[in-house]
């Protein structure tokens, strides 16, 4: 496989700072010491986990890539709401790609109000839910598109009812 060195496959695992400062300061909890620099990482910890997926295959534009894998981890609740996203500059190192693809993947979930832009501070999870009618009625269409062909497989309705969740969103 080609590869350049210094540079990392286009898909896998971002935004995994190196720590460039001692692990020293431990306040006491009870009776274990946690390093307070740890759960600052622990805390990125999630991005690490989390992939965003770029395939060179697939007919759909990187940047739609990008802002549709960024969407998902903002919906399933990966991102919470207020949570800082990585830079451009951060995003684009990680997953090889051009920073002005992941602008653009930026502006258009800011756009439709899943991510809000702060001049000087960088790109933060919406603390208010977008309400876009367009996209709603994209996705019930793709819902009853879905539920008619899995009831036709035979699934159960009262299947389909459960795993639906209480509550009508993930959103705490």
């Amino acid at each position: 496989m080609f590869s350049i060195p210094g540079r990392e496959p286009a898909s896998g695992n971002f935004l995994c700072p190196k720590p460039s400062y001692p692990l020293t300061d431990t306040p006491p909890h009870g009776n274990l010491t946690v390093p307070t620099r740890l759960i600052q990482l622990i805390r990125y910890e999630r991005w690490c986990c989390t992939t965003i997926s770029i395939n060179y295959r697939d007919p759909r534009p990187i940047y739609e890539q990008v802002r549709d894998g960024l969407r998902r981890l903002i919906v399933s609740g990966t991102l919470p709401l207020g949570e800082k996203l990585p830079s451009v500059r951060e995003l684009s190192t990680q997953l090889t790609i051009n920073p002005n693809t992941i602008q653009r993947a930026y502006r258009e979930l800011e756009t439709e109000g899943y991510i809000c832009s702060v001049a000087g501070r960088g790109s933060y999870v919406c603390a208010q839910i977008p309400d876009d009618p367009a996209r709603q009625d994209a996705l019930l269409q793709q819902f009853d598109a879905a539920v008619q062909e899995l009831l036709y497989l035979g699934m159960r309705s009262e299947e389909l009812r459960r795993r639906i969740p209480e509550g009508g969103t993930n959103h705490d």
